[in-house]
């Protein structure tokens, strides 16, 4: 979450938490629940790993599909620089 909102400084962290408040009461929620709505929300990367088999079996079962690291590693990369290219970084 640092590096989304930019807060490296404890000033940073005051105005993270008063960024995500404003936020909050423009939709109604104190800051605990919409903290409580985000976290239902989001994974953890443990979540993201078991979905990423799960999903990996799947096509593997479906189609045969199963990339060597190698190509991961490659097919990683490339959605990175298209990421990149849409975000402008």
């Amino acid at each position: 979450m640092r590096d989304l909102v930019g807060i490296s400084t404890p000033t940073g962290w005051v105005r993270g938490k008063d960024r995500l408040a404003a936020i909050a009461a423009a939709e109604g929620l104190s800051l605990r629940a919409y903290l409580a709505r985000l976290a239902e929300t989001l994974l953890t990367p443990a979540e993201r790993a078991e979905r990423a088999e799960k999903a990996l079996a799947a096509l593997n079962e479906w189609n045969g599909y199963a990339p060597t690291a190698a190509q991961q590693q490659d097919l990683d990369s490339e959605l990175d620089r298209r990421l990149a290219q849409v975000t402008g970084q």
